[in-house]
This record gives structure tokens, sequence and C-alpha cells, in this order.
């Protein structure tokens, strides 16, 4: 087969995601090879991209043989061993020089082990983080490709043309090396866990405290996607409301079942938070709300059984309500973003990656799932001090934050005197509240580890670290 009839770019694994990635790099004037294990996956995306320069492969070594060289190969199959055996299978047939891309939700640590393995074979390596969902991958999504440098130069030219487009430039860049990308991914997730039941929160507050319906539901969140909190999920919560039940009566949300499911990312995220010590407890709460929405059978159980408030908001400060919950909304969306950025942040410097948080924004503005208005304005923070110790220091968030904090907190109280668990907001207003305390009560708590345990302390006026013999 001669160079003119090979192919420029290689995708193994031919699910949606798979699939819609080999049509957008097709799209972009780049002819693609394809292989999925299951024969019937490739005569089924062969199918649909009959009359495209795409050409199918039937195993691992014909899909090498068809591609130029070096051989740009995506794999997109699920985590873990699939990914293992994916490249076993490769590697006999590459060359030195060849670039795998793992385009899958993988643990950075085994993205790391693989470019290690690989490098050793003279096999270049990329992890890469790919957000928007189908629709993303289909049109253009957000890319966060790590690993080596020279292999992200090979691969850049395609991914800049079928990533996510913005002002000012693709929705793509390179992250850092080792598992940065994927790292990235990771928490960019963890931030849309955090996202998600911000949402869902102040959904449960406006129906079962203000009584909103489902209408005034997709009016509140129509009108709120039309300013500050402009974002994808805003935008995807208001069509939700008014989707029809085609099964049965009313609306669709209102049948589906109250157990929301998750992919690992999340709980990974919270697992680095707690071994860099990096706070990210609105995150961390998101993940405990999707473990305790799937305890459905003991909390109908502790229905019956437990006792609380069920106040309503009158007619008259529903509108009161609305605003509080917007400004709430806004101000814990902030400290989700703070929190995430800020492990970013540490993990960068703990492991060398010199991540660029204000560039991570950018790619962040469109594509992926987490895309909102406001990112624009995380970009400029950074761009103004890249060293930004917390968001939530720049001038204009703490302005944005300090101007919703009265409607912040009157919302959490109408939610916890109308006995709707808002474990996520909670947790948002506290980690502000700890950031600008200058004494916590932690205080106490060194001194009772030294009481039983001889942990010993430090003191406040001077230096040396001290321990008392408290019944001495």
């Amino acid at each position: 087969m001669t160079s003119e009839d090979q192919a420029q770019f290689g995708v193994i694994g031919l699910g949606v995601m798979g699939a819609n990635l080999a049509l957008n790099v097709e799209d972009h004037g780049f002819s693609v090879a394809v292989y999925d294990r299951a024969r019937a996956q490739t005569d089924g995306f062969m199918a649909k991209a009959a009359g495209r320069r795409a050409r199918p492969a039937y195993d691992a070594g014909e899909l090498v043989r068809s591609l130029a060289s070096p051989r740009r190969i995506l794999i997109m199959v699920p985590a873990g061993a699939p990914v293992d055996a994916t490249i076993e299978g490769l590697v006999p047939h590459l060359s030195p020089g060849d670039v795998i891309i793992d385009g899958g939700n993988e643990y950075y640590t085994n993205t790391e082990r693989r470019s290690a393995d690989l490098t050793a074979k003279g096999i270049e390596f990329i992890g890469m983080g790919v957000s928007g969902g189908a629709e993303g991958a289909r049109y253009g999504p957000s890319l966060m490709p790590g690993g080596q440098r020279a292999a992200y130069d090979k691969v850049s030219s395609i991914m800049e043309k079928i990533a996510a487009q913005v002002e000012d430039g693709p929705c793509v860049t390179y992250i850092g090396p080792g598992g940065a990308g994927h790292y990235v991914k990771m928490v960019h997730n963890g931030i849309e866990y955090g996202d998600m039941q911000l949402i869902a929160e102040t959904y449960d507050l406006l129906k079962n405290v203000g009584g909103l319906s489902n209408d005034e539901l997709a009016d509140v969140f129509g009108q709120w996607n039309e300013g500050e909190l402009e974002s994808f999920l805003i935008e995807i919560t208001s069509k939700i409301f008014k989707q029809a039940d085609s099964d049965g009566d009313g609306r669709l949300v209102d049948a589906i079942l109250d157990t929301a499911k998750m992919k690992g990312t999340g709980s990974w995220t919270v697992q680095e938070g707690a071994q860099l010590a990096a706070p990210i407890p609105t995150i961390a709460s998101s993940v405990d709300a999707r473990v305790l929405s799937g305890m459905r059978e003991l909390r109908l159980k502790g229905a019956d059984i437990l006792k609380g408030p069920s106040p309503s908001v009158s007619a008259d400060d529903k509108r009161q309500l609305i605003d509080d919950a917007r400004a709430a909304l806004y101000a814990a969306k902030m400290c989700s973003y703070a929190q995430g950025l800020g492990l970013l942040n540490i993990a960068s410097a703990e492991r060398d990656w010199n991540l660029q948080l204000g560039e991570i924004a950018r790619i962040w503005k469109d594509g992926c799932i987490i895309r909102a208005k406001f990112l624009k304005v995380i970009q400029d923070a950074y761009n103004r001090e890249a060293a930004l110790a917390n968001l939530l220091f720049d001038p204009t968030f703490a302005d944005e934050i300090g101007r919703r904090q009265d409607g912040w907190r009157r919302t959490i109280a109408r939610a916890v005197h109308g006995g709707v668990a808002i474990p996520t907001l909670t947790a948002s207003v506290a980690y502000y509240d700890s950031l600008r305390r200058r004494r916590l009560p932690a205080n106490l708590t060194q001194a009772q580890r030294d009481f039983f345990g001889g942990h010993t302390y430090q003191r406040l006026d001077r230096e040396g670290t001290f321990h008392t013999e408290w019944e001495g």
C-alpha cells in the first residue's frame, strides 16, 4: 500500500464517542481508518460513512498497515483492562515514533504507567481527556491532551481542527507531561459533579419549598441562562422541565427514578483532594449526594420513621426565593470552580506539571459539559495573576461573591427550615466562611490530639513544638 493510499488517522473503538470523533476527523479533511473488535460495529460505522474518506480494518495489524507513518491512533474503549489489551495488540505492529492516544476517562496513574512502558519501546503516548458527550465528539469537543510534547506536536494539527472553537482559539491545548491531561479531565468531571448537584439542590428548594411548577421552573432556568449563569447545564435543565412523558402523564422529569449513577471520576477527584490536602468540599459533598441517592430503600424506610419540617413560601415571598436561589447557585458555583482549580494548582506544583490554569479555563469555554459564560471571567483572573492563590481572591470574584452572600445565606436558611437537603450549597458556604476566617477552631482539635495521643501542638506566641500533661 502506497503512502497516498494510507489513512492519516486511526480510531479504535466505534461506540458512540469513538464513531463520532472519527466522523469529526473526517469532516475536517483527514482520512481515517477505523477498527472495532466487534466486526458489526465496524460495518455499521462504514455504512454511516458511505462516501467519506474512511476505510475499515478488522484487526490491529490491518489498521496499522492502513495508516501513513508516523501512525496516529486514537483508542476509544472502556478504561482499565480493555485499554491495556488494545495497546498490547497494537504494539507488535507499530514502529518507533508512532503515537497512541487514549481518549477515555482513565485514572492518571494508569496513563503514566502506560507512557513509561511505551516510551521504553520507542512508541509515543498521549492521555487525552475528551469532554462534550456525543454531540461534542461529533461537532467539537474540549480536548485535554497530556504526555510527551513531541507526541502532541504530531497530532496537534488534527486536534486543533476537531476541537470546539472559541474567539481566542480551539478548545484544546497541550496540558503537560505524564498523566496531566487525564488528571485535568478528572478534575473537570469533579467540578461537573459539583455543578450538577448544586443545580439539583436549587431545583429541589424551588419545587418543594417554593412550590414552583415545572413550567415555572423551565422559565426560571431559561431566564437564568440569559445572564451570569449562562451555561450548558443551565440550558439543558430548562429544556428538561418542558419534556412531556411519552409513556405516562405529566412531565418526564417527575417519572425518572431519583438515583444518580457515576463512573468514578468524581470519586477519584475526592481521593486526590484528600491525598494532596486540597480542600474540595463542594465536590466531595456532590459525590456523597450521589451515593445517598443510590440508597433508595434506606431512604424510603427513613421517610416513614424520621420526622422533619415541611413549610412553604407564601406567594409574596416566591420572587425573593427565586432571586436568592440564583445568587446562591452562582456563589456556590464559584466555590466549586475555585476548589477544582485549587486542586489542579496543588497537583501541578507537587508533580512539576506547570499547568496553565488560565489556558485550561479557556479550553473549557466551549465543547465541554461545564462550559459556561463565567469561564471567561476565570480565564481573565488567571491572565491577570497566573499565581493566584485562590480564585475567590481575585478582586472580581471577591466582589461578585460578596454581593451575593446575603441571598446565599437566606437560601440555605430556607432549605434547612424547610427540611430540604442541600449538602453541596452548604459545603460551599462553609468553604467560603473558612477561607475568610482569621482563626478556626482547629486549636481545640489539636489540643484534644495532644491530650489523648501526645501529638504535640504549636503556639501563636512563640516558635517550637509543645506537649502538655493535661491531667498532670
